[in-house]
């Protein structure tokens, strides 16, 4: 059992977790961070992301849904920053402002930041300068993805949601290194079973790590461990309200073989069609995953088959509807429901079009099953925290995707930090 009391303990690294403790480590707080991963050191291969996606521990692929939906999910310092594609768009900003929640300047301190600037343009395939000229022609509109990446540095190898071993764009590990040159303390390979409660209020936790279970004890608890890893802790803790409302941002990629370009040299979601997004809930990106091997998870041997170096692709991601659940043993029921699906085939029609226009063989098209990588609003204000962050429980705060009111159907990363930003504010000023 530890003898120290933290003014504060931050439960995950992510985009949340690791900004709200940079934010309070710089204003001069003790702050305990506790990580259920470890510092992943290689990245940007197949064989890499085995050691962090959540997956079975034998077969090594991702999680699913109870119903099939593949759940991208990594359990790594930096949390699921470190694999995705550095996009970095505002959203949700309407339904926040209907809690009161106004994240203008956190939003523009974030973007400074994080470096925040749409694509370059030198940093476009072959195949992504047809496919935005192919979406023009048929009357959609492809614009440059805002993007957390230095084009100086980056590569354009394509891996980005394998992690960049080249360091090119931002991440929350970045905020984590900065928190711990600060003063901030890290104990990774550390899982928090719940939260320790006295009289209505947290006051510590109590977790698992290969040295054992012990107790460590904090004023103020700030659970950031995700859509998955939060809601379990909270239902743990007696929140058993907290799992429900799930969504995972659903998307299905579309693919296209061509006769003699690809996109292998660009970064992934390098381009966006957004017109589609506010009135009927799904955009379309540039999208191809490298790898055989996810081609055959999110594709079936078909995936496999496909010739990477001739290979375009759209993704189609959506609002989903929140109708998901994740129970206290870590099992997840997700469902593409009736109008998911209606949004899906919308979207996807269009994906193959573009691709067909942009040079695909119309008998090459391939769409996947469908995935989530953007898992939240099991914890969602409104329902399980206040618009301060706060919980039923006194202390006890979140701040990841969890806290989301629904679905954004978009790169949430950058919102998720302002909310952090914000939260660090209030607690400094209580």
């Amino acid at each position: 059992m530890s003898n120290l009391t933290y003014p504060y303990l931050v439960v995950g690294s992510g985009a949340g977790g690791a900004t709200v403790a940079r934010e309070l480590a710089k204003r001069g707080q003790s702050v305990m961070i506790i990580e259920r991963g470890k510092i992943e050191t290689s990245m940007g291969t197949f064989l890499s992301a085995l050691s962090f996606f959540d997956a079975n521990k034998i077969t090594r692929i991702p999680k699913k849904s109870k119903q099939g939906i593949i759940l991208w999910r990594t359990l790594m310092a930096g949390g699921t920053t470190m694999v995705a594609a550095g996009n970095g768009v505002r959203c949700l900003e309407r339904e926040l402002a209907n809690y009161g929640i106004n994240l203008d300047k956190e939003f523009t301190e974030a973007e400074h930041e994080m470096g925040i600037a749409p694509l370059p343009e030198h940093l476009l395939s072959p195949g992504g300068h047809r496919i935005r000229a192919a979406a023009q022609a048929l009357g959609h509109h492809m614009e440059a993805m805002p993007k957390f990446i230095d084009p100086e540095i980056c590569k354009a190898c394509g891996h980005c949601s394998l992690g960049c071993s080249k360091n090119a764009k931002w991440t929350a590990f970045d905020y984590l290194r900065e928190a711990q040159q600060l003063g901030a303390e890290v104990m990774f390979n550390t899982t928090v079973q719940y939260v320790l409660t006295h009289n209505g209020q947290a006051i510590g936790v109590a977790v698992k790590s290969p040295q054992g279970e012990t107790e460590i004890y904090a004023e103020t608890i700030i659970l950031a461990a995700g859509g998955i890893g939060t809601p379990i802790i909270l239902q743990k803790t007696g929140i058993t309200a907290a799992g429900s409302n799930l969504f995972v941002d659903l998307l299905v990629n579309t693919y296209g073989v061509t006769e003699d370009f690809g996109m292998l040299n660009e970064p992934q979601m390098a381009l966006v069609d957004l017109e589609h997004h506010a009135e009927q809930g799904f955009l379309l990106s540039t999208y191809i995953n490298h790898p055989r091997e996810v081609r055959l998870i999110e594709l079936g041997f078909e995936g496999y088959t496909l010739p990477a170096n001739r290979l375009i692709g759209i993704m189609t991601k959506i609002s989903d509807e929140a109708s998901g659940q994740v129970f206290a043993n870590g099992t997840v029921s997700k469902a593409v429901t009736p109008a998911d699906q209606e949004k899906l085939r919308t979207g996807t029609q269009m994906a193959r079009d573009i691709l067909i226009r942009a040079g695909a063989r119309p008998d090459s098209i391939r769409h996947s099953l469908p995935q989530g990588a953007h898992v939240g609003g099991t914890a969602a204000i409104g329902r399980i925290v206040n618009s301060d962050l706060m919980t039923e429980i006194d202390n006890l705060y979140v701040c990841d995707a969890s806290v989301l009111p629904q679905s954004p159907g978009l790169p949430p990363i950058l919102t998720i930090v302002a909310l952090a930003k914000r939260l660090a504010h209030h607690l400094m000023a209580r």
